[in-house]
């Protein structure tokens, strides 16, 4: 808006005496409280009332002292002069004087003077702008908001931070996060646009009110900050001079985030207290984002480090066995569940492996929370292996201690490879039976039976004694294979005759072969109906011994 110190008035001399009223413009504009103006064709001030001659300085009532109009009225007047509306009704001119803002409205005397009523329209416009600035300013923090919010990205947040506000707020911005030892994370943002990140040893309390910034502290005024005293890391290299600095922090969750430096030019006006205060708006906004931003990695870093303890293994060929496993969790959002396996490797030659499947009662974290349980305490048991009554008895005991009411199903595979045969001893605690696909393509189920663990007193179970020739496959699996629901109506179980029959048509194939043909079948008979958790590990008898190391390095032959 054009302000009146782009129209500076001369004072005006002294008039003694008002003059009398301009011939045919009446005289009750003499009188009136707003300032009004005569003036003539050539666009002359030749008279002015009691409120104008305050206005324009003359002191009395009377012409202005030089008579001359200031330019937005003399360009109105003239457009006034070129031609009336035919309906009389005449827009306002808008101009300043004296400081002030006014809306001119033109009616033409009876001689042909144009009489200029001039309206105090300061009030209005100032509401108009601070208005306008307000809806502005809400824009800007709802799309900061809708900016900051759209990534969870530490980084990412440091780097919309510094950008919006060097482009709304100041010249140049500077976020800064609290300090790793001695160095500084700070993401700097100047005319051009470009954000760059950087670390730097630095002090905090170089920067007049950062420390207190970085600690959560209410800012320090812009006012009290020396420009001259920034260091030369503040200021990015597109910033030729500093003439004020505004420092406040970033709130977080608790603890602050960070602090966010705005910088302007010298030839820039310094920062108004308006403007420190929307500043900590925004910073509130931002340092909210940057916070849920660090609270979000460091819950994935946690959630990685648990995961990799109750994600299923990588199975692979061991001691001369081949093993494989599969695992679909029941909600595809999920990357752990109920179902668990597990592979304990022998360790010298000729001992024993040992493999475990298992189901735990329910779904999703809580589940895995307990089979992660379970597997550690079987784990502690390994020495005990060789007698799976005995552990099936300790786990069962060290269930029923927990808090946990969750009761599991399992089943226990001892393997060791004996020549070319692969000798299993198989233990079932209410799980299903393992399947056993021969050369030839008959499947037979292994005589095992016992009640689930977790729930009873006492663990009852039966050991079969299976042995593997070459190419034969023993199949353990969890319910959730054998009771997906799909199929051409969406509502048939799978079952074990289906799987039977699938696993017929993987005699002779290796172990990894047979779980993904498996899982694949098991994953197109439930399509996109819900199911739950799925989990199968095959152990396989290898067709031909692998080639191992005789001495670490040189090739040789795995002992059959």
């Amino acid at each position: 808006m054009v302000t009146s110190s782009d129209l500076p008035i001369a004072p005006a001399p002294d008039l003694r005496s008002a003059p009398a009223p301009a011939p045919g413009a009446g005289v009750g504009w003499h009188a009136a409280p707003h300032p009004v103006l005569v003036v003539n064709a050539t666009g002359v001030a030749h008279a002015a009332n009691d409120a104008a001659a305050l206005l324009f300085g003359s002191g009395a009532a009377g012409a202005l002292p030089d008579g001359t109009l200031p330019g937005w009225l003399a360009e109105a007047h003239r457009r006034f002069g070129d031609g009336p509306r035919s309906d009389g009704g005449e827009e306002p001119a808008y101009g300043p004087v004296g400081g002030r803002a006014f809306a001119a409205r033109p009616s033409r005397a009876e001689n042909g003077d144009v009489v200029w009523w001039l309206v105090d329209d300061t009030a209005r416009r100032r509401a108009e702008e601070a208005l306008r600035a307000e809806r502005e300013r809400t824009a800007f923090l709802a799309e900061a908001s809708t900016e900051l919010l759209a990534s969870l990205n530490l980084d990412r947040c440091r780097e919309v931070t510094a950008r919006l506000a060097a482009e709304h707020l100041a010249d140049a911005a500077v976020v800064v996060t609290p300090p790793s030892g001695r160095r500084l994370s700070v993401s700097c943002s100047g005319p051009d646009g470009r954000v760059v990140h950087d670390r730097v040893v630095a002090d905090p309390a170089s920067v007049p009110g950062l420390a207190e910034a970085l600690r959560g502290f209410p800012p320090v005024p812009s006012r009290w900050i020396d420009p001259a005293a920034v260091p030369d890391w503040v200021v990015p290299a597109a910033l030729d001079t500093v003439g004020s600095v505004a420092v406040t922090p970033l709130p977080g969750h608790g603890v602050a985030a960070g602090a966010l430096i705005l910088l302007r030019r010298s030839e820039r006006a310094a920062f108004s207290e308006s403007e420190e205060l929307f500043a900590r708006l925004f910073a509130a906004r931002a340092g909210a984002a940057m916070s849920a931003a660090r609270l979000y990695a460091e819950q994935s870093a946690i959630t990685r480090t648990l995961m990799r303890e109750l994600l299923p293994p990588r199975l692979e060929q061991a001691s001369g066995v081949e093993f494989a496993g599969g695992y679909r969790a029941s909600n595809d959002s999920d990357r752990v569940g109920g179902d668990f396996y597990d592979v304990h490797t022998a360790v010298g030659a000729g001992d024993e492996s040992l493999v475990v499947l298992g189901d735990v009662c329910g779904k999703g974290l809580e589940a895995a929370v307990q089979t992660g349980k379970i597997r550690n305490t079987l784990h502690a048991l390994l020495p005990l292996a060789a007698d799976h009554q005995r552990v099936l008895q300790l786990l069962n005991g060290a269930l029923l201690d927990s808090r946990h009411t969750r009761f599991a199903t399992l089943v226990l595979a001892s393997v060791v490879r004996r020549g070319g045969t692969v000798r299993l001893r198989v233990t079932s605690a209410g799980h299903p039976a393992p399947l056993i696909v021969r050369a030839d393509g008959a499947v037979e189920a292994a005589d095992t039976q016992g009640s689930l663990v977790g729930a009873l007193p006492e663990v009852t179970s039966r050991t079969a004694l299976v042995e593997l020739a070459p190419g034969e496959s023993c199949l353990l699996f969890t319910d959730g294979i054998t009771e997906a629901v799909g199929g051409p109506l969406g509502d048939e179980f799978f079952g074990e005759e289906r799987l039977r029959a699938a696993l017929a048509e993987c005699a002779g194939l290796p172990a990894e072969a047979v779980v993904e043909r498996i899982r694949m079948l098991a994953a197109q008979w439930v399509g996109s109906n819900r199911h739950d958790d799925m989990a199968v590990v095959a152990i396989t008898a290898p067709r031909h011994p692998r080639l191992g190391a005789v001495d670490g390095r040189t090739p040789g032959r795995c002992p059959a």
